[in-house]
């Protein structure tokens, strides 16, 4: 089934074209340009190249050789993995050098560098004489007399296996991001050292190192005080940054279209425009999403259509499996970096949070997060804004099953909304002062337990979509139950600001083509009465009737 090989995707085969280079020494013609390049040795600033991988954009500059090692990194699942390894087999079909692929992924958790280096010596070695089997036991990399000092391993490993090339060759290593703290370091001086030495002794024409952080990332996670590693760091490396993207519209359609083509499958109308609104066009969940509506939903009976609402049943499957890429994304949001990020997001605003802080470019990176054409701070696609939503509030719900009914404001002819709302006051009055489960998301604490309150009543039988954006000062909740739509704007005392708030609340409710919103509006101020902070009021604003719910 072509439809789920990611290679296949239009951009893919541009990204790879635009990837592979010959060596542009004297010797070399440089035909495509780009990114592999045989060069110099590097200025002491020049270590590595840090880059990451985009179509080609017309740029005369984006052609040019960079004499430099790079990085590409992008999000989790997003093909990085097989778009390198389309191109060490393109590399090496041509035949004008030679190119290694070798995934660090057994080296995750290594501690100890000269053990770690002589795990990579191996691994490196292993992985040569696999790709290129030697003509006999003479021409063997791993029969050669080999140095045992740990602390050299992987450079001298490197020339070993370029000397037995005879051609330039490019290595990639793939999840380089699983090395940390002073393995990585070691790592990245071994091919600094062999770089800038490498005019007198045979070195690697390029390293790519691969995987979901640049360098900068790795810096932050080795030195976050800000300790300097002096004047060799293997970190004096950033000069250009290229971004993977996602797919587009007419590239979902053609990676769809391949699977119709092969099968006779039929997507209905309304599928492609589905998935792009839930994935954001993700390279693995529009991927997942198909495979799910393929090979789940309809069992491979290709006769048989693909319709919207499949796609919507796969999102809720996926979701609810926590399948390794939704699992991965939960796990982030532990981490405290991401949670300084994410927790403003959620709130609409808060704590000022630099653009230019590494943190900020770490979520980024990540794909967890991106910037809308607002210049707002928003979730990457619908189906992360869920994922966070309801990861965040799994042990409350869970908590909640015991206290909290779903009846009688879940009815067989929707919500009774100001029966909850009126439920969730007097929840809010018991229980606001308990140490609740949201895992230090202290200040969006308030949001996520009504969040929860809303998923249990709801759970099964209808669906929360959250629209959270930093600098928007509000959390736009979307409660769906049997037909019906129930629009939330959740607000804190702090950025509610009257008719201004009205007017973002009424702008919300046109979207959505109701009449009648809720607007809660937590106060923090434990000086202040409970009878004060607790009230409803009906405001008619721009003809919508919105409900204020003190909290």
């Amino acid at each position: 089934m072509r439809w789920v090989n990611y290679a296949n995707a239009p951009r893919d085969v541009a990204i790879i074209k635009l990837m592979v280079a010959v060596p542009c020494t004297n010797q070399y013609n440089n035909r495509h340009g780009t990114l592999l390049q045989h060069s110099r040795p590097l200025h002491s600033r020049e270590t590595l190249h840090v880059t990451r991988a985009r179509p080609p954009s017309g740029n005369p500059a984006v052609n040019q050789p960079r004499e430099q090692y790079f990085v590409i990194h992008a999000p989790r699942q997003t093909g990085k993995t097989t778009a390198i390894q389309a191109l060490v087999r393109e590399i090496n079909e041509k035949g004008e050098m030679a190119a290694l692929y070798c995934t660090l992924e057994t080296l995750q958790g290594a501690t100890d560098p000269e053990k770690a280096n002589l795990a990579l010596r191996e691994l490196i070695l292993d992985n040569y004489e696999a790709a290129f089997p030697p003509n006999d036991a003479t021409d063997s990399v791993q029969e050669r007399p080999f140095p045992n000092y740990g602390g050299l391993a992987v450079r001298n490993a490197l020339r070993q296996i370029c000397r037995r090339a005879g051609k330039p060759l490019a290595v990639f290593f793939d999840e380089a991001d699983c090395l940390f703290g002073q393995v990585l370091i070691s790592f990245l001086r071994q091919v600094r050292d062999g770089y800038v030495n490498r005019a007198t002794v045979p070195f690697p024409a390029s390293i790519a190192l691969v995987g979901m952080l640049d360098v900068r990332d790795y810096k932050a996670q080795i030195r976050p005080d800000g300790e300097s590693l002096g004047q060799i760091s293997p970190f004096n490396i950033i000069s250009k940054d290229m971004m993977l993207r996602n797919f587009n519209d007419d590239e979902v359609r053609a990676l769809y279209a391949q699977h119709t083509t092969e099968t006779g499958q039929v997507f209905a109308p309304g599928v492609l425009e589905t998935v792009m609104e839930w994935s954001g066009g993700q390279p693995w969940l529009v991927n997942a999403l198909a495979r799910e509506c393929v090979e789940e939903i309809h069992g491979f009976r290709y006769g048989e259509t693909v319709t919207p609402e499949d796609v919507e049943e796969a999102k809720e499957t996926i979701i609810r499996r926590r399948d390794t890429h939704v699992d991965s994304l939960m796990e982030r949001l532990r981490e405290p970096r991401v949670r300084r990020i994410v927790e403003p997001v959620i709130l609409g605003g808060g704590r000022p949070v630099s653009r230019e802080s590494e943190d900020w470019r770490f979520v980024t990176d990540l794909g967890l997060l991106k910037e809308n054409p607002a210049g707002e701070l928003t979730p990457s696609n619908r189906m992360y804004a869920e994922i966070i939503g309801r990861y965040l509030t799994r042990d409350e719900q869970d908590d909640m099953k015991a206290s909290v009914p779903q009846t009688p404001w879940a009815t067989p002819d929707g919500l009774d909304m100001p029966g909850l709302m009126a439920a969730f006051q007097a929840f809010w009055r018991e229980n606001s002062g308990a140490d609740r489960h949201v895992h230090d998301y202290r200040e969006a604490m308030p949001h996520l337990v009504l969040m929860a309150f809303l998923q249990r009543v709801t759970n099964g039988k209808g669906r929360i979509m959250s629209e959270m954006a930093l600098g928007s000062g509000r959390l736009d909740l979307c409660v769906e139950y049997r037909g019906h739509r129930y629009a939330v704007e959740v607000k804190t005392a702090a950025n509610f600001a009257g008719e201004k708030s009205y007017a973002q609340l009424a702008g919300y409710l046109d979207t959505l083509g109701v009449d009648e919103g809720w607007m809660p509006v937590f106060d923090p101020d434990p000086a202040k009465p409970w009878d004060e902070k607790l009230y409803t009021r009906d405001v008619l604003f721009g003809g919508k009737t919105i409900h204020v719910i003190g909290l």
